[in-house]
Order: C-alpha cells, then structure tokens, then sequence
C-alpha cells in the first residue's frame, strides 16, 4: 500500500492513498498474480482497514485485493483481554467486528 511517512505533512487522503496504490500495482504487478495481501504494519487498525476498502472500491482489479492484518486484528482483542477470563467474551466480540470490518473491505464494501 502507498502511504506517506508518518512525518509527511500534509499526509494523503484515504482515496489519494488508494489511487496511487493501484496505479504503481497495475503499471508493475503482471495480471497473472493472483492476489494482493497488505500488511497493517505502521497503521491503526481502523486506518488500515480504509485504505483497504477505498483500493477495492475503485473498481475491479486483475488481482484479489485483501489483507493479511494480524496485528490489526490482534491488538484490540489483546488489548480488551488482558489475559484475564472474566475479558474473553468481549475480546471475542471484538475479533468478530475487526474480522468482518475487514472481509467487507476486502469487498470494498465497508
């Protein structure tokens, strides 16, 4: 995904960040590769999850466009964890919520 260095100012719009993401992808990616998969890596679970959906809202691409966000996914429910019992309902409910966010972006569908 192209993004801006977390000290550009002013930093790119979702949109813009997705635009030239599939621009560089369609002028180097051969059409025969079959999928796409970004990291979160750098950005906020929430964050990664718009670029995502904004890239797969252009339009159709030769390749599948998805994520391979562990830490996206992860964090929040480690965070609402804790490691305690009495947290692991919610933290569940939490993985939920990430994991269909993201599988609709991956639709462009969020």
């Amino acid at each position: 995904m192209v993004i801006a260095g977390k000290d550009c100012n002013p930093q790119p719009s979702i949109e813009e960040a997705a635009k030239e993401t599939v621009k560089i992808l369609r002028r180097t990616v051969p059409a025969a590769v079959p999928t796409i998969n970004f990291l979160s890596g750098g950005q906020s679970d929430e964050v990664a999850t718009q670029h995502l959906n904004a890239i797969n809202k252009i339009g159709k691409q030769p390749w599948y466009i998805s994520f391979s966000y562990g830490r996206a996914l992860q964090a929040p429910c480690l965070q609402a964890w804790q490691g305690k019992k009495e947290n692991v309902e919610a933290a569940q409910k939490i993985l939920l919520k990430r994991s269909e966010l993201n599988g609709a972006a991956a639709l462009g569908e969020c």
